[in-house]
């Protein structure tokens, strides 16, 4: 009976998760990256999305500050991810016609208040850019790169505008970008005679336009028509933004067939993948392996193969008591560490944590995730995290029983609550300070809610429902018995003491992922897209198989010193990359960021503390079960009576 309710339980969890997934990705499949033909002449819309800037990490909507906006403003349908992005896509007054190019369009005429011209000053002094999308591509600005030459990368976005003096004046003032040249790539299809769009290209431009007589129905520009084109394309006299000062927004449209496919049309926006550094850093992780490697090999192979075989051939108890090493410890080696049922919590987090990022890199690798889908990315985490809460809690219970405890009730909801709990409780102080920045970032109340409902309704009943199962199932006996009296630990030489070892144990892991965990912050916190997953997923699986066996060399020099408080050791060792991960979150905000914000300050520290712990939860987890795996193996094989 209790099974069967188990069993319901599991049923009903998975069909609300499904709803979920169908409910918050709706919008990004009708947005997602499928091909669109075109034909000539076919009417495009430029969308809008959010105005972002790396200073301030802090996103608002287009229609923040005062563009022109069309007379029917369309918003499109956000999902959960695109709500916790901060984007806003809407539509614009932009449009032109495929393949038809345009010249010098009127968008509108502003007149400036003071409030909405501060509002401009502001966003050029953070260096907000706009982001706009067609046929769900961003646009994007062609930058040259430094020290290559003939090398070009995108640049997502334009600025808003920019400072500078005119006419010899001293004084600096503020310019908007007021005119905007779109250049759209296409492919074209000879056969059918369509086209698809594989390029959104803009260059923005200060205008000061000026005009003979205003007429509503067909106005004209004196600085930007048919015959002066070397105006608009050159230098001329920039916009200020001033109080009360009349802004006309123009653009114009160019068409290029392209030689890119649909297919690759994603490639110019990633990050280069024929980078040296790329390749600098994984040869010299996998040099740390293969040296890690040789150690363990060395260890298993030859010491523990002789300590073994020479154990085993002692007859009488003299002679045992005489040895001295490992093999002494093994009436103590399985004792329950001190605060067991949170080591419990803590390795069934870290197992949620691992099958969550082992999941997301397999599902993005083999392309089902595309950065088309906005917000795609961030909804897998989510569902993936609800789901692995299976797997936390069958490990979490699995490896308390293990320990001989007997509430498994109360370490399942410890499970359950301690690390979604801080996260949430940091997260609901960085929203509550978002939302009084009026960014867009700011998660409503609707969608908090929604958290909350696939924590409570379905992470923490599918992390009972994997305690249950793991509880149930009878574990694996220790390989040596326990003795009653515990064993005095003898004096330890400053190596090997606890906080030393460990501290020497994070560094290699991080070591061989700090080069991608560069890339990863500036596709982050500098509006870049990643798509290097190849790269990402090798250093994944270089970085677990160094954290387990760091852990296990750092593990047999501790038991060959007759220590063997090694559980809380093993997890912590390998667990330690975290606080090298934290600080060069730092090095990084001090090199590379240029926030100025108390409140955007707080946001940066706040998520990277949050990802510290999950850092810190996954790897520690991978250590410990190495560890957990290398005593067990080496304890087996003694014959101990």
């Amino acid at each position: 009976m209790v099974r069967s309710s188990y069993g319901c339980i599991l049923a009903l969890s998975i069909t609300i998760i499904f709803f979920f997934f169908v409910s918050f990705t709706k919008s990004s499949y009708l947005l997602g990256d499928y091909p669109r033909d075109y034909s000539k002449g076919d009417v495009l819309q430029v969308k809008v999305n959010k105005l972002s800037s790396s200073k301030t990490q802090l996103p608002y909507g287009y229609y923040y500050l005062s563009y022109c906006k069309p007379r029917e403003l369309n918003d499109a349908v956000r999902n959960l991810g695109e709500f916790l992005r901060g984007d806003h896509i809407q539509s614009s007054v932009y449009m032109f016609r495929m393949r038809e190019n345009l010249d010098c369009k009127i968008g509108c005429r502003i007149r400036f208040h003071a409030e909405s011209a501060n509002n401009f000053k502001e966003m050029i002094d953070d260096e907000y850019r706009v982001n706009m999308l067609l046929d769900n591509l961003p646009v994007a600005v062609v930058r040259q790169r430094r020290y290559i030459s003939q090398s070009t990368f995108y640049e997502h976005g334009f600025r808003v505008g920019f400072k500078g003096t005119y006419a010899g004046s001293n004084d600096e003032k503020y310019f908007i970008n007021n005119h905007l040249s779109f250049r759209v790539m296409y492919h074209k299809n000879h056969e059918t005679g369509s086209s698809r769009i594989v390029g959104f290209e803009v260059i923005p431009n200060s205008i000061s336009h000026e005009y003979m007589g205003w007429d509503e129905k067909n106005p004209r520009l004196t600085t930007c028509n048919q015959n002066t084109k070397n105006v608009v394309r050159g230098s001329t006299v920039p916009q200020e933004i001033d109080t009360h000062k009349e802004i006309i927004f123009t653009y114009d449209a160019t068409f290029k067939e392209s030689e890119i496919k649909w297919a690759s049309r994603w490639d110019v926006y990633n990050l280069p993948n024929d980078d040296p550094l790329h390749w600098f850093s994984i040869i010299n992780s996998l040099m740390v392996v293969i040296f890690l490697s040789g150690m363990v090999a060395m260890i298993i192979m030859r010491t523990l193969y002789k300590d073994i075989s020479s154990y085993n051939q002692l007859d009488t108890q003299d002679e045992v008591q005489e040895e001295t090493g490992w093999k002494v410890v093994h009436g103590d080696v399985f004792r329950a560490p001190m605060n067991s049922e949170l080591l419990c919590v803590c390795v069934g987090t870290g197992v949620q944590i691992f099958g969550m990022t082992l999941a997301t890199m397999i599902i993005a690798f083999f392309g089902f995730l595309s950065p088309s889908n906005h917000g795609e990315h961030t909804i897998a985490l989510f569902l993936l995290w609800v789901f692995m809460g299976l797997f936390s809690g069958y490990s979490s219970a699995r490896l308390y029983k293990t320990l001989k405890g007997n509430e498994w009730n109360k370490n399942t909801l410890k499970t359950s609550l301690l690390f979604p709990g801080i996260s949430f409780a940091i997260f609901f102080v960085l929203n509550a300070l978002i939302w009084g920045e009026k960014s867009s970032g700011a998660v409503p109340g609707k969608t908090m809610f929604t958290l909350v409902c696939l924590w409570f309704g379905i992470s923490v009943p599918l992390v009972f429902i994997g305690s249950y199962l793991g509880f149930k199932k009878p574990v694996a006996e220790d390989p040596v018995k326990t003795k009653k009296i515990p064993r005095q630990v003898p004096k330890q030489a400053w190596y090997i003491k606890p906080v030393f070892s460990i501290l020497i144990g994070g560094i290699l892991p991080f070591g061989v992922v700090f080069v991608e965990l560069f890339f990863s912050l500036t596709s982050v916190w500098l509006n870049q897209f990643y798509n290097l997953l190849g790269f990402l997923f090798i250093a994944f699986v270089i970085l677990i198989i160094t954290c387990a066996e760091i852990t296990v060399v750092m593990c047999y020099f501790q038991l060959c010193n007759e220590d063997y408080n090694w559980w809380w050791r093993a997890y912590l060792t390998a667990g330690s990359s975290a606080l090298y991960f934290f600080l060069y979150s730092i090095f990084y905000f001090v090199v590379k960021l240029e926030i100025t914000r108390l409140v955007s300050v707080i946001l940066y520290f706040g998520y990277m503390l949050i990802a510290s712990c999950a850092f810190f939860a996954m790897t520690g987890t991978i250590g410990f079960y190495a560890c957990l795996w290398f005593v067990r193996k080496i304890y087996s094989s003694l014959k101990i009576d």
